[in-house]
């Protein structure tokens, strides 16, 4: 009974933070159309949040109802004059004195504008979130100087002290934070090194932990480590009662494991210690020379060691410098995935569904607010990308017309629109199908 309340309790859970990360990405995206469209003289009639019927509705003073509907798996702007919801056909007869306000009857450069504008709002919520993380995490400071102290397992001695400025690292010399981990390869796997700082006018080698131990800075969603309720921060004392130092043991011991299951000790800040049994999953990965190559994986990245770097405030510019660069990625593996699913490279397995989202969302919900805006940003972009693909049906598919249109100073004909919806459509749903198939029988 009390798994099945707390089996409930973790799909509910789950369900809610999807709800919730779904409408604000889509409020996002449907505002950009809703926005540019009416900075374009485009008309909204309605802007839902949800599809189905109205809970409660306002109208503004523009005549734009704005409304939540029962069904939270999306939303929409409904123009004047659009035939649906998504605004395909040519749409109904509207008064020709008025026509200038309908999507269809608006010049091309404000159609252009008001569906690119979707994905790119999405681009830029993106964008914010990640450069606002810059702005609260700071960039770490170019000369290398401990930030903060933060609690190591017992037994491990830390003597640096905040401020200290590292000039060295075993018998290697520190510059730069790239000269800490080149050091790293000529250091014996150990709990603790020899560090030598400057401090207070005088170099001093003092104990400190090793700079890549096996703590966790990162898990991804719907992975083994994910599964077995491990987080950030947590340190890998032992895999199968074999003692682990450092990172790339513990990742040595999951490749040698060969998908075996794996009997992992944990440490955790103000909790005790405990076990954790989990199997590595076989995942694709970009290989250093390019194309992609299997490994095993148990879903972790490598965090900082037992102390933070001292950092400075990253500028509004930067931070948006940052975010950008961040959102680009996105962006360009989400390409470099596709294309790799469609050329044979990497399995089809590597699609999820709305399933795997769901789960995703709600991993991302329960490891904090922080990571839960993250994964936001993260699957905003995704989105934006997503919508740009040339589909009917999809803002990129209308894109597509309009650029036919530009060329051949005529739209496709309502014959060759209505075929190629209807392709878009099938496409579309047959692509979600698949998602969803992956999500019930890949491993």
């Amino acid at each position: 009974m009390i798994d099945m309340i707390a089996q409930t309790t973790s799909t509910l859970w789950t369900l809610a933070a999807f709800v919730v990360a779904l409408a604000v990405i889509v409020t996002v995206h449907e505002y950009g159309h809703y926005i540019v469209g009416r900075w374009s003289g485009i008309r909204a009639e309605v802007f839902s949040v949800g599809f189905g019927p109205r809970l409660f509705s306002r109208c503004d003073r523009r005549g734009t109802v704005w409304q939540v509907a029962a069904l939270p798996l999306g939303g929409y702007v409904r123009f004047f004059g659009d035939d649906n919801a998504a605004s395909a056909g040519p749409g109904r007869a509207v008064d020709p004195a008025l026509r200038r306000q309908t999507l269809q009857g608006a010049p091309l450069w404000a159609r252009f504008a008001t569906l690119l504008a979707g994905p790119v709002f999405n681009f830029v919520l993106s964008i914010i979130v990640f450069g606002g993380f810059a702005i609260v995490q700071g960039v770490a400071l170019d000369e290398v100087r401990v930030g903060t102290i933060t609690d190591a397992p017992p037994g491990i001695v830390n003597d640096l002290q905040p401020g200290d400025r590292i000039v060295g690292l075993g018998t290697a010399p520190v510059e730069s934070w790239r000269d800490i981990g080149a050091a790293i390869d000529s250091l014996p796997a150990a709990s603790q090194q020899d560090w030598q700082v400057e401090r207070d006018g005088r170099t001093l080698t003092v104990i400190g932990p090793d700079p890549m131990p096996a703590r966790i800075g990162g898990v991804a969603p719907r992975s083994a480590a994910a599964e077995a309720g491990m987080r950030a921060g947590d340190v890998v004392l032992a895999i199968d009662d074999q003692p682990v130092a450092r990172f790339t043991q513990m990742r040595e011991a999951v490749e040698a494991a060969e998908g075996a299951p794996l009997s992992l000790r944990l440490w955790r800040a103000g909790s005790e210690e405990r076990e954790v049994t989990l199997r590595p999953k076989l995942s694709d990965l970009p290989a250093d020379g390019g194309g992609f190559e299997q490994r095993w994986l148990i879903g972790v990245t490598g965090g900082e060691s037992y102390f933070t770097p001292q950092t400075r405030s990253a500028g509004p510019l930067e931070a948006l410098g940052i975010g950008a660069r961040q959102t680009w990625g996105i962006i360009t593996s989400s390409l470099t995935g596709m294309w790799a699913m469609i050329s044979g490279q990497i399995g089809t397995c590597n699609l999820g569904g709305a399933i795997s989202i769901a789960e995703s969302t709600g991993q991302a919900a329960s490891a904090g607010w922080a990571n839960f805006l993250w994964w936001i940003a993260v699957l905003s972009a995704a989105i934006g990308f997503l919508n740009l693909l040339p589909i009917p049906v999809l803002d990129g598919g209308h894109l597509m017309f309009y650029a036919y249109e530009a060329v051949r100073g005529r739209p496709p004909s309502d014959k060759a629109l209505n075929l190629l919806t209807a392709i878009g459509m099938a496409a579309v749903l047959s692509l979600m199908i698949f998602g969803l198939t992956n999500d019930l029988f890949c491993p």
